[in-house]
């Protein structure tokens, strides 16, 4: 394939020829096509690198009323995600070998590339599962959330001791649930979609609960020298605590102060690293209340000045990964009540269109874009071949035209739970998706028409 007059995220115009390999060959101007190539004339439009979503809980096993490998990786595609992370609290939880396998298998299922992330629990079993292909340990919980899988201190510890001696990176949930405000909970919350219901869930798992357990974390982890990718951050506290962590090490490490911004520092040699989500980067308390239970999630959203703080960290450089902590639930499900309905929001197919949207209003540069959804996680999590428009790289690509944005509709999206949190915001989204130069998206931009490719995903940890 060659697509000729492709604008990259740094405003050059290139040609990219793919080889029959999946990989880029050639990033240059003026390339002539070949006998037999297709030619995808990208005049106007950008050439970006598919996104790696390294927070996706696609459901499966246990839960396919949800979602599936699938459909999630469908709604990936179409969103112009060529790599998903997999968490570990499925049913049963992916603790030991045996567990690894059985999502293994029904991965095979995936449009795009993934990763399986081991968990653990009280009856977990280090040894098999770093026997496996696995992409990183976590989400280790340090709250119980979806699955019930909340751990204490100890565990904690000897889990990031295992990590450590292996060099494997753990990603970590971080809220401390000694300091909920249980009587936010008390007296009437009112319907699904009241205030009363989307406050109360945000004043029960308080900001405070987050920040404590998130420098605990690091703190933990510094102690054993252990690679922590902190989840979620929904507080702009959390991400300084992240970045004041990143400073210390590396004053350790050689006396010079880190490069907190990102600017020129190595990503893959940072050893604390943080995300945040789309929904706290573009939902708050106020801005979200008609949301109700369907609003529910944890961390839970936060204040609007939160959330403009927390929008502010991102665009000066200071988190490092934007992922979505996709966790789907029926709508049924989430129409259960404040108390009893699941936590959790779909997002895999809207993340790169909300920020490809801010990008176009001027919110963001397009470069830093492309550097929190591929390039970073690429580098932090090790995966050499992925994340950049480049020779040599896998051929994970991704067709945009920033001048068509166009409303997020959840009848329009393609993840199995059938609703976004999203609803009427505006996105810039995926024409044409490859995944090692396979098309396993692509969409009509005239008529809407859509056409999905077949499941070509690979485990990215596998030779």
């Amino acid at each position: 394939m060659l697509i000729t007059g492709a604008t990259l995220a740094d405003g050059r115009v290139r040609d990219a020829r793919i080889g029959d390999d999946g990989r880029i060959a050639a990033v240059s101007e003026g390339l002539g096509a070949d006998a037999g190539e297709r030619v995808i004339e990208a005049g106007g439009r950008h050439l970006l690198p598919g996104a790696i979503d390294v927070h996706v809980h696609f459901r499966e096993p246990g839960g396919s009323h949800k979602e599936t490998w699938a459909s999630g990786s469908r709604s990936a595609a179409a969103g112009g995600v060529t790599t998903v992370v997999d968490q570990p609290n499925t049913s049963p939880p992916t603790v030991d070998g045996a567990a690894f396998d059985e999502k293994a298998d029904l991965a095979a299922d995936s449009l795009v590339d993934y990763g399986i992330n081991g968990g653990v629990t009280p009856d977990w079993d280090p040894e098999s599962l770093f026997d496996r292909p696995l992409f990183a340990l976590g989400e280790v919980f340090l709250a119980d959330s979806t699955g019930d899988m909340g751990i204490d201190a100890d565990l904690f510890a000897d889990a990031l001791d295992e990590a450590a001696a292996r060099d494997a990176p753990v990603t970590v949930h971080a809220e401390d649930a000694t300091l909920f405000d249980e009587s936010a909970l008390d007296g009437d919350l009112g319907g699904v979609g009241t205030a009363a219901t989307a406050d109360a869930w945000s004043a029960y798992r308080t900001a405070d609960a987050e920040i404590a357990a998130v420098e605990r974390a690091l703190a933990a982890a510094a102690d054993r020298d252990a690679r922590v990718h902190v989840a979620h951050t929904s507080t702009p506290a959390a991400v300084d605590a992240v970045v004041e962590a990143r400073e210390d090490e590396s004053t350790a490490a050689d006396g010079d102060e880190v490069d907190a911004d990102g600017d020129g520092a190595d990503a893959a040699a940072r050893r604390v690293t943080c995300e945040v989500t789309p929904h706290h980067l573009y939902l708050s308390r106020e801005r979200a209340r008609s949301l109700g239970t369907f609003g529910r999630m944890n961390p839970p959203l936060r204040s609007e000045s939160r959330q403009e703080a927390l929008f502010a960290r991102l665009a000066e450089g200071a988190v490092d990964v934007v992922a979505t902590d996709h966790a789907p639930h029926t709508v049924a499900e989430k129409r259960e009540g404040l108390v009893d309905a699941p936590s959790g929001v779909p997002g895999v197919e809207t993340l790169y269109p909300l920020l490809l949207e801010s990008a176009r209003k001027g919110e963001l540069s397009l470069e830093r874009v492309r550097d929190v959804v591929a390039a970073n996680p690429a580098e932090i999590f090790g995966l050499d071949r992925k994340g950049r428009v480049a020779e040599g790289y896998d051929a994970d690509l991704v067709l945009v035209d920033t001048a068509d944005p166009r409303e997020v509709e959840a009848a329009a999206l393609h993840s199995a739970c059938a609703w976004t949190p999203f609803e009427g915001l505006r996105g810039v989204f995926p024409e044409v998706t490859l995944v090692r130069g396979e098309v396993v998206y692509e969409r009509d931009p005239a008529t809407g028409a859509a056409s999905f490719g077949d499941p070509v995903g690979r485990n990215v940890r596998e030779p």
